[in-house]
C-alpha cells in the first residue's frame, strides 16, 4: 500500500492543475479597443460595453434586468436599499456563506439574522428561515452553495406568505438553474461576483439582476450618484459611483463567449468525478435535487466520515492536498468567522442592536458540523483538468481511505 505523501510517500499528482482566469487575444484586444475608444469609465452609465453586457448578461440567465457595479457585495446592500429596507428592519442570512452576505444588511443599516442550513445540500434552509421571521422582517438572502441551489419553491412560499424581499446570492451560481430557470432570476434581484476567482470574471465587479424593470432603474440611479434613470428622469435617489468600468465590461463581453464550452466542460467533469467519488467508503455527497437542473461549478464540495477516517475535514484536507489535489475546509460558520467582525465595523447596527451578534448563544448544529467537521472544497480548476485530474483526485481520496489508521494515528 503506498505511504501517504505526508509521511514522505509520493505524492498521487505532481502537476499543477489549470491555472485561473484564463485568457487570450481576445481579451487582449477588447481592452485595447476600449482604451483607443477613449471610453474608460463608467460614466455616462451605462457606457456601450456596459449596457451590451448587461444585455447579454441577463439573456444567459434568463431574464430580468442585469445592473454591472463595483463587486457582489455592493450589490446585495444595493439590493436592500433599492427596496427601501433599511434602520431596524430584519434581513435573514444562512451562517455558511462569505461574509459579504451578513456584511451587507449591516451597511444598509438592517440586521442580520444568522440562520442554519439544509445538512443535505449545506444551503439556505427553509425551515429555520419561516421560524425566524417576526413583525421587523423585510427580507431573505439566500445562498446557492458550490453545486447547491437553495430550495427556492420553498423559499418564495415563504416570501409570498410573509411579504418579503427575496435577494439570492448567486455568486457561485453562474448559469446555473432552478427547474429551468436562471439563478438570481427567481427572487426579486439576484447577486453575482465577477471577482477574479469566479467562472465569470471581469477581475473585480459584479452584477445585481432585477425582476423589475422599475427596481432596475432604481438600483442603476443608486450605483450612478443618485442621477435618475426613470424615462422622466424625474426620479432621483441618494446614491454613489459603484459603475463597473468600461474596460472590465470589455473583458466580461469576452468571457461571456466562453462561458457556455466552459460551464459544460465542468458539468461533466462533476458527473464523472461523483461515479468515482460514491465508490469510496466513509465519502458522501450533498444531495442532488431533481429541481437543479443546471449546477454551476464554481466550487464543488463533498462529505467525509470523521469516524471512518479518525480525522476532521482539517486534517483530511491537509494530507489530500499533500498527494497534490488541492482541497480545503471551505467557509467557517458565521458565528466563528475571523472576516465577520461586526464591532469591528464601527457601524452602528452593531452598537444599537448588540442582540443580533451574541455569537456564543447562536444554535447552528448543521452548519457547525459541516464547518467542523465533514465538509471538503475543491475549486473550479480541477474539473478543467481532463479525466485525468479528476482520476487524480480519486485516487488521492481512496488513497487516504485506505490508509485511514496511519493518517488517524499521525493526528494523535
Amino acid at each position: 500500500m503506498p505511504a501517504l505523501a505526508i509521511l514522505g510517500g509520493t505524492p498521487v499528482r505532481t502537476e499543477p492543475y489549470p491555472k485561473w482566469p484564463v485568457f487570450d487575444d481576445r481579451d487582449v484586444e477588447a481592452v485595447a479597443r476600449t482604451v483607443r475608444s477613449g471610453r474608460w469609465g463608467g460614466v455616462p452609465f451605462p457606457g456601450p460595453n456596459t449596457a451590451k453586457f448587461s444585455e447579454r448578461f441577463a439573456e444567459m440567465m434568463g431574464g430580468g434586468y442585469a445592473v454591472p457595479m463595483v463587486n457582489g457585495t455592493i450589490t446585495m446592500e444595493v439590493a436592500l436599499r433599492a427596496a427601501g429596507i433599511g434602520w431596524g428592519d430584519e434581513v435573514i442570512v444562512p451562517a455558511y456563506t462569505f461574509q459579504a452576505t451578513a456584511a451587507a444588511p449591516m451597511a444598509a443599516g438592517a440586521a442580520p439574522v444568522i440562520v442554519d442550513i439544509n445538512p443535505d445540500t449545506y444551503c439556505t434552509d427553509p425551515a429555520s428561515v419561516e421560524a425566524a421571521i417576526t413583525e421587523k422582517t423585510r427580507a431573505i438572502i439566500v445562498v446557492h452553495l458550490a453545486a447547491q441551489m437553495t430550495d427556492m419553491d420553498a423559499i418564495m412560499a415563504i416570501a409570498e406568505k410573509h411579504n418579503l424581499v427575496v435577494i439570492e446570492d448567486s455568486a457561485h451560481a453562474h448559469g446555473a438553474q432552478w427547474r429551468g430557470m436562471g439563478a438570481g432570476a427567481i427572487g426579486d434581484f439576484g447577486s453575482f461576483s465577477l471577482q477574479s476567482a469566479k467562472t465569470l470574471t471581469t477581475g473585480e465587479g459584479g452584477v445585481l439582476l432585477c425582476k423589475d424593470r422599475k427596481m432596475a432603474e432604481r438600483v442603476s440611479s443608486i450605483i450612478d450618484c443618485g442621477r435618475p434613470k426613470d424615462p422622466a428622469g424625474v426620479e432621483f435617489t441618494m446614491g454613489a459611483n459603484l459603475r463597473l468600468s468600461e474596460v472590465q465590461a470589455a473583458l466580461g463581453l469576452v468571457a461571456l463567449e466562453r462561458f457556455p464550452a466552459q460551464f459544460e466542460e465542468r458539468a461533466a467533469m462533476a458527473d464523472y468525478l461523483e461515479e468515482g467519488l460514491s465508490e469510496i467508503p466513509g465519502i458522501s455527497l450533498l444531495k442532488r435535487d431533481l429541481r437543479l437542473t443546471r449546477r454551476s461549478l464554481y466550487r464543488y464540495v463533498f462529505k467525509i466520515d470523521a469516524e471512518f477516517f479518525g480525522v476532521t475535514h482539517d486534517l483530511f484536507c491537509q494530507a489530500l492536498s499533500a498527494e497534490g489535489i488541492p482541497v480545503d475546509t471551505g467557509y467557517p460558520a458565521m458565528n466563528h468567522y475571523d472576516l465577520f467582525q461586526p464591532a469591528l465595523s464601527r457601524l452602528p447596527v452593531p452598537s444599537a442592536f448588540p442582540e443580533y451578534f451574541v455569537f456564543d448563544k447562536m444554535s447552528l448544529p448543521n452548519v457547525e458540523r459541516a464547518s467542523q467537521v465533514e465538509s471538503v472544497w475543491m475549486g473550479e480548476s480541477i474539473f478543467r483538468a481532463g479525466t485525468a485530474g479528476i482520476d487524480d483526485l480519486i485516487a488521492g481520496v481512496r488513497k487516504l481511505a485506505e490508509n485511514r489508521n496511519e493518517l488517524a494515528n499521525l493526528y494523535k
